[in-house]
């Protein structure tokens, strides 16, 4: 390849490489030349040269019953295709694992760390995986746990912005419809809730999804709107297609904005296109995917000199359902 591309095989080498006081047409005459020929870098070779082989596992906690079904849900979807890209602008691949996966699973793999997202109260993977010094990334919950760094959003802001919000647009009865969960994320939204609930003087009107899915979210939409004296504000943090939210209230001979003010926690596009549009919540997976990929590969390469964490805001994009 070197003799076709009229280069020496050093030059070569560093052009394939990134290495090397190479000019940029030098560095596509023999990117070309390897691309005309069908020519593939060693990645084998590569990883054992540099004795690492950029591997990072990835799970999400939660779904340890039904390990890929999250791959359904907006929110986790673009979590972890944002994830993967991420790893791969930074020339490292993903390797996904099942919820609920045993060491024995892992423990062969060259993992150079691991992303646990919403991790469930006292994880075990959490701690099988710093216990092997297999450096985590997580949410807020491994915070102050050496080998582990994490990103957040600000769950305690995000909530109350989301209750005030509905309340200066003339909501006194706020119902919360949340996943009967023991993610860190859900416990702190239940927590700020009743939290802003005792400041305003308001009563607590809570309805726990006993599974994921739409059809059990609508469900408990449908009885938390049907208490007496009814609700006139919905806060849904439990994932549902915000359509189907506005369904269920009109079957409850709702009106919304009318009778009922609606926020969502949703990234699902079809909130923009309802009717009428849904205010949701968003947490920024794409953000959180990028500034936790970017912290972790940071950790990987740069060592201590990592800041353990990034907490990022909430965006509450406010349309005509509220």
């Amino acid at each position: 390849m070197a003799r076709e591309a009229g280069l020496s095989k050093t030059t070569v080498s560093a052009a394939l490489n990134g290495t090397g006081r190479l000019s940029p047409a030098v560095r596509e005459r023999a990117r070309e030349t390897a691309r005309r020929m069908g020519y593939r870098p060693n990645a084998t070779a590569r990883q054992l040269r540099a004795g690492r082989a950029r591997l990072i596992g990835y799970v999400v906690g939660e779904f340890a019953g039904e390990p890929w079904t999250y791959l359904d849900s907006p929110y986790f979807a673009r979590l972890t295709s944002a994830t993967a890209a991420a790893a791969l602008r930074h020339g490292y691949a993903l390797v996904m694992l099942p919820a609920g996966t045993l060491q024995r699973e892992w423990a062969d793999l060259p993992l150079e760390a691991v992303i646990v997202a919403d991790p469930v109260e006292d994880d075990p993977l959490v701690e099988d995986f710093l216990a092997a010094r297999i450096p985590v990334f997580s949410d807020a919950s491994v915070a102050d746990r050496p080998g582990a760094h994490w990103v957040d959003v600000d769950t305690e802001a995000a909530v109350r912005d989301s209750l005030d919000h509905l309340r200066e647009r003339g909501a006194r009865r706020t119902a919360l419809v949340l996943p009967d969960s023991t993610t860190r994320f859900h416990r702190q939204v239940h927590a700020a809730y009743r939290a802003w609930c005792a400041r305003r003087g308001a009563e607590e009107l809570v309805t726990l999804v006993p599974a994921p899915g739409n059809g059990p979210v609508v469900r408990s939409v449908e009885e938390a709107l049907g208490a007496e004296p009814r609700p006139d504000g919905l806060f849904v943090v439990a994932e549902a297609s915000p359509p189907l939210v506005l369904d269920a209230a009109r079957r409850r001979g709702l009106s919304v904005p009318g009778d009922l003010r609606v926020v969502c926690v949703s990234e699902d596009s079809s909130a923009a296109h309802a009717d009428p549009p849904v205010t949701t919540l968003s947490l920024r997976p794409v953000e959180v995917a990028e500034a936790g990929v970017s912290l972790l590969v940071s950790a990987l390469e740069d060592g201590g000199s990592t800041p353990p964490g990034v907490l990022l805001s909430a965006r509450l994009r406010v349309r005509a359902s509220s």
